[in-house]
């Protein structure tokens, strides 16, 4: 099979990933890298940030590395309470060693509270910040689960992430 490239077309890679976790008793969730206010908090080994977690899968899928669980294992003492942030500049570098350059983010959050219009803003100039691309090439979205399932009752947070990545050069 021959590759794009000897056709000319760039090699642009798309990568998916997700996440979800529990909800407790607390005073704040961080999503996106944003910390935001709220009586409770996400249940997880590291910060939970379930946006940086989802986009980390994202990232490492564009260049086949895997996922988050291999390179941050959970079991692992050294990531407790650990930032997210760290995550998601590991997949990027990665990305960055493996040819590639980061086009654009897209993250949707399922959540019922908190409100993530307030904050959307911020949460995209932080995915620009740690992703080393334009504030308009990072997209936040979120939405309800209607009320059902875990996720409606307030049990907990999900994202979905989208990355698209350049890879072998080009000015894409």
């Amino acid at each position: 099979m021959t590759g794009a490239r000897e056709h000319g077309f760039p090699d642009i890679r798309t990568g998916n990933g997700y996440d979800v976790h529990r909800l407790e008793d607390g005073d704040g969730v961080t999503l996106c890298g944003v910390f935001i206010a709220h009586d409770r908090r996400l249940s997880g080994h590291s910060d939970a940030d379930v946006a940086l977690h989802a986009l980390t899968d994202a990232l490492l899928g564009t260049c086949g590395a895997g996922d988050i669980g291999d390179h941050f294992p959970p079991s692992d003492p050294q990531w407790r309470g650990a930032a997210s942030e760290l995550f998601l500049r590991h997949a990027v570098r990665l990305v960055g060693e493996a040819g590639g350059r980061v086009l654009n983010a897209d993250v949707s959050l399922i959540a019922e509270a908190p409100r993530i219009g307030p904050h959307r803003a911020a949460m995209r100039a932080r995915l620009s910040e740690m992703l080393g691309i334009a504030f308009e090439r990072c997209s936040v979205k979120a939405t309800t689960n209607e009320r059902l399932g875990f996720i409606g009752r307030g049990e907990g947070i999900a994202a979905f992430a989208t990355a698209s990545v350049l890879y072998g050069g080009g000015n894409g």
